[in-house]
């Protein structure tokens, strides 16, 4: 029996009510992961795409279609799933949460930290479960690495190096309008990288951010009408650790992606990598000298176990969590990174 097939035949009334809003490729996996830990029951599906929507409706036939997310609220749910443009994520979180509704939200929680904190403090207001998207956590590689660096293995850890290359651009015009995204390669791909250095390390303090923008080869020095496509930024901590990220769009890089987290300590290094170029497939190492320790490799389907997480979660009756107040120290990054706070 599959994981879907045993979820829909468990009782319906003793499941969390959840709305799917945003049901495009990114969406439509995350609902699939959702359906199959048979946590929640699938009641409302809104996309403005008739064939996305009759997917997604396909995937759960007990759930209407309905046209807005005021429309998914007035069904009674008890938690949405929200996967639309970045610019629409704060106000549609901050509305669902303040009718009482449990939130996951595809990155970036907001283009700014100050949208991220409004949606924060809506949640502790409403006292609801709010989660991000942040799904590269979810990989056994990660998990492993963050073990180690927590247990004191690589001793101090006082480098890390975060490299997020993509040969493609995002297929959809308002990921290059910063008033839409907020930003090109580093809100989308970066704010992986930010998040896993900083979830690594326990979230420390830091002391200063340096970066370089460029768009189309140039530099992007203040422009308003473009968005980057490659970075380069520096995170100082108080400790005296360095660590530094690099990510693009469109890199002649002979290969599809080139994904990488490496933390460096005293004692040990530590490095997560992609395979072979692949968006889905990672090996994890664990360095002494010349010596190497394997922590994990392929297969491992860690793509939904996010979105998995967040709905098991909302049906154990799990309500605002204080670590999700660490979502917005990672807009802070962000917002440094673009130079439009001068915290650092």
């Amino acid at each position: 029996m599959s994981d879907f097939t045993a979820a829909a035949q468990q009782p319906q009334s003793s499941r969390p009510r959840v709305g799917f809003l945003g049901v495009g490729w990114i969406g439509r996996n995350r609902m699939e992961a959702i359906l199959a830990t048979g946590a929640v029951e699938a009641v409302a599906v809104c996309d403005a795409s008739d064939d996305m929507a009759a997917e997604a409706c396909r995937l759960a036939p007990g759930a209407t279609r309905v046209d807005s997310l005021d429309a998914i609220l007035d069904a009674g749910v008890d938690g949405v799933v929200i996967a639309t443009p970045s610019a629409l994520h704060a106000e549609q979180a901050i509305r669902a949460l303040e009718r009482g509704v449990a939130v996951f939200c595809q990155k970036p929680l907001g283009r700014t930290a100050a949208e991220a904190r409004a949606v924060v403090e809506a949640a502790r207001t409403a006292d609801r479960l709010l989660a991000v998207d942040l799904s590269y956590r979810f990989t056994e590689g990660m998990t492993k690495i963050r073990e180690a660096v927590q247990a004191g293995t690589l001793g101090g850890v006082h480098a890390v190096d975060l490299v997020f290359h993509n040969a493609y651009g995002p297929d959809k015009p308002w990921f290059y309008d910063p008033l839409q995204s907020g930003g090109g390669c580093v809100m989308d791909l970066g704010v992986h990288l930010v998040d896993l250095a900083l979830w690594t390390l326990g979230f420390p303090e830091i002391e200063r951010v340096s970066s370089s923008l460029f768009a189309g080869g140039e530099p992007l020095a203040g422009r308003t009408d473009a968005v980057e496509d490659y970075a380069l930024a520096t995170l100082t901590l108080a400790s005296g650790a360095a660590v530094q990220l690099a990510c693009s769009w469109r890199l002649h890089a002979g290969c599809d992606a080139m994904i990488s987290a490496a933390f460096y300590g005293r004692d040990a290094g530590a490095a997560m990598r992609n395979v072979n170029g692949s968006f889905y497939d990672f090996e994890a190492e664990l360095y002494r000298g010349t010596s190497r320790e394997r922590l994990a490799s392929p297969p491992d389907a860690w793509g939904g176990r996010a979105a998995a997480d967040w709905a098991r979660r909302l049906a154990a009756g799990e309500r605002f969590d204080p670590q999700t107040e660490r979502l917005v120290d990672v807009s802070r990054v962000l917002d440094a990174i673009y130079g439009r706070a001068t915290a650092y």
